[in-house]
Parts: structure tokens; sequence; C-alpha cells
């Protein structure tokens, strides 16, 4: 998995012409910020097909938003050496 999401990122923002400046990257720091918007991208502006063409991030915002406590039972927690 880590491969192919390498590739998918080497294809999608680091080669594509579209995301790289004209005569290419100038130095590391404009590499960071393009990489931090292809990341913001991936995770809240990218419809994914898998979830139902919605982003990841709201993906997951909607699933903790119907989880609720009764699905985590509180556990005790054991007193032991180092309890007073």
């Amino acid at each position: 998995m880590a491969e192919a999401l390498n590739s998918l990122f080497k294809a999608e923002c680091i080669r594509n012409p579209i995301m790289r400046p004209k005569g290419g990257w100038k130095s590391v720091t404009d590499v960071e910020i393009a990489v931090a918007e292809y990341v913001d991208w991936y995770n809240h502006r990218r419809l994914h097909g898998e979830i139902g063409l919605v982003p990841p991030a709201e993906f997951e915002a909607n699933h903790w938003a119907t989880i609720t406590p009764a699905h985590y039972p509180q556990t005790p927690v054991p007193t032991g050496a180092g309890s007073k």
C-alpha cells in the first residue's frame, strides 16, 4: 500500500505540471508547501468513490458523529501498585 500511495503522490503532486511551478521546484520550501496542499486536497476535497463520493475527512467525521458512548462501555481501571 505504501508503494502505491508513493507512486500516486509522485504522479499527482511531484511530476504533475499543474502542481509543479514553471521551471521546476526552486527550493525545499516550495516542495513542502506543495506537499501540504496536496495532502489537504487528498483528505478534504478529493471525492472517494469507495465511500460514497465524499472526501475522506467528511466520511470520518460522519462516522465518529454516529458513534455513541454506549459503543464504548467503561472498563474500571484496576487498582494496584502505586495506587493510594
